[in-house]
């Protein structure tokens, strides 16, 4: 068994040796120069290897065959094998910085970076206790105060940045409640895509429309805001019956009053307050000031650890291994570098997608779609207008599941834009298509949104696993129904017009609401939830 073994090692070796030593010099001597070798192609086989390595990368993260920073790792190692070592030039080295998305990256890291220093403040056991003071020991008051505030912030902010500063919330509102972690993580995730899907600063892609399409913050809410407010109803509603066990199980235990909880360092408690509201105010209007998000972000951080650094020094007289405490505890301890590469190798992948033409053939293909569909059914321009808003919503929402939104979006925004002049009616819809359905469809899956993988990844740290299966059980019925929702919603739009439908709507998500604090009046939403 060992003779064969090493065999076989050798072999692997062997062939790995041809192909470095052989086959890669090959490839660059057949090329007509370096310059020609670092241009990207866009024939059918490069945009087809690229797609096979994408989806590989999407299927064994579904079966969990390895972990995911090894799965894109790996698949990145494949693009520059076949940039390299053949005629196919998928993504070169130097395309690498475009590909990046430093800004999410740098934005990621300092607000990881900010939530370390609140920690050492006591904030957050305070804000659990608060929490749990107001909810009374009933957790379905307790996923619903956490649903509100998830997508509350998540639509004024990004929403990337408010699961980094919630979750350690919500793991210590599960442990001190007795409800299992991810029965309140999976809703809250949720809740911060839907959230921010409501305005024009909660989503990248959101912010990228309003700049192609000239939609100002105030036509966002007024055309999102309501839409968006029934899907929240409707994800409390998916939640509370998904986990009726988990919520069951958590109030068969006897309600303790829990004591309001001090604060750690109320001084840097307040310094960092500060620091936050002058973060705050840099993601409000940054798209107003052209600045990128993570330009606050890195500001704030920088701030809260020279704060952080200088209060320490003015109680202690540290040596020089207890100033450890600061900038190298927060780097080594609360910053996710794991997802931080996920990221990073995941923009690489989807860059090779961008360069080889694959995005764009796909966004071409919906052009394509919405034309000589809405001819083959001989509808009416109202009609071919719904179909067309139908398709971009659902191409859209089924993309961000796969793959990052936000590069699909960026080709998508010129595409819409040549297709509106050959649409009638109020074509303003096509881009409430494409926005509602980048944003929610990001739910579809653990690599669909920015927020997702934070949050995991967050959670990894303290013991609490959640898997792909896992997370996919749980959001595909849940993004399926919002994304239903929002074809109602657009065809509203289209048939009663932009008043009509938000008036429409309303009504709706009144008659909804009415219906649902009555119900929370009732027996099922008091302590004895057991029955």
């Amino acid at each position: 068994m060992h003779v064969n073994r090493s065999r076989h090692l050798s072999r692997a070796l062997s062939l790995i040796g041809i192909w470095l030593f052989v086959l890669v010099p090959a490839a660059v001597l057949a090329q007509d120069g370096p310059h020609r070798l670092l241009e990207p192609t866009t024939d059918v086989v490069s945009q087809t290897i690229v797609g096979i390595i994408i989806l590989a990368v999407f299927l064994l993260l579904a079966r969990e065959s390895a972990h995911r920073v090894l799965v894109v790792m790996c698949a990145v190692s494949l693009l520059f094998i076949f940039t390299y070592a053949t005629p196919y030039h998928l993504i070169t080295f130097e395309g690498v910085r475009d590909a990046l998305d430093i800004n999410v990256l740098m934005l990621l890291a300092a607000m990881m970076a900010v939530v370390g220093v609140l920690k050492t403040t006591g904030v957050f056991e305070w804000a659990v206790s608060k929490l749990m003071r107001r909810a009374g020991g009933r957790p379905l008051v307790l996923l619903a105060l956490i649903l509100c505030f998830t997508a509350t912030a998540s639509a004024f902010l990004d929403n990337v940045t408010t699961v980094v500063f919630v979750t350690p919330m919500v793991l210590a509102v599960a442990k001190q409640s007795g409800i299992k972690p991810v029965a309140l993580l999976l809703p809250m995730i949720m809740a911060s895509n839907i959230g921010g899907t409501a305005t024009l600063i909660g989503d990248p892609p959101n912010i990228m429309i309003g700049s192609g399409a000239g939609i100002s913050f105030v036509d966002f809410i007024a055309v999102l805001a309501i839409p968006c407010g029934l899907m929240m109803l409707w994800l409390e509603y998916y939640s509370r019956r998904y986990y009726r066990a988990e919520y069951s199980e958590a109030a068969t235990h006897e309600a303790v009053e829990t004591p309001l909880v001090p604060l750690a360092d109320p001084r840097l408690a307040k310094w960092l307050g500060v620091i936050c509201v002058g973060i705050f105010i840099g993601f409000l209007t940054h798209h107003v000031t052209g600045t990128p998000a993570a330009v606050p972000a890195l500001i704030g951080a920088a701030a809260a650890l020279v704060v952080q650094d200088v209060f320490y020094l003015k109680r202690k007289q540290p040596t020089i291994h207890e100033r450890r405490h600061g900038i190298l505890r927060v780097t080594e301890e609360d910053i996710e570098w794991p997802t931080l590469a996920f990221f990073g190798f995941l923009f690489i992948a989807v860059g090779a997608a961008v360069n080889t033409g694959l995005i764009a053939s796909l966004a071409g293909g919906l052009r394509w779609a919405v034309l000589s569909g809405g001819e083959a059914l001989s509808l009416s321009p109202n009609g071919v207008l719904l179909f067309g808003a139908i398709l971009v919503c659902w191409v859209s929402g089924i993309a961000s599941a796969l793959v990052d939104n936000i590069p699909f979006v960026a080709v998508a925004i010129p595409v819409i834009a040549r297709i509106l002049p050959e649409l009638h009616g109020d074509v303003e819809v096509m881009w409430w298509a494409l926005s509602l359905g980048a944003c929610l469809g990001g739910n579809g899956s653990v690599i669909g949104a920015s927020a997702n993988l934070t949050t995991i990844g967050i959670a990894e740290r303290t013991g609490t696993r959640i898997s792909f299966g896992m997370f996919a059980r749980f959001a595909s019925p849940m993004t399926v129904v919002t994304l239903l929702i929002a074809s109602v919603y657009l065809a509203m739009f289209i048939f009663m017009g932009k008043i009509g439908s938000l008036i429409g709507s309303a009504a709706i998500f009144a008659v909804l609401l009415a219906f649902r604090l009555l119900r929370g009046g009732a027996p099922e939403a008091a302590p004895s939830l057991a029955a």
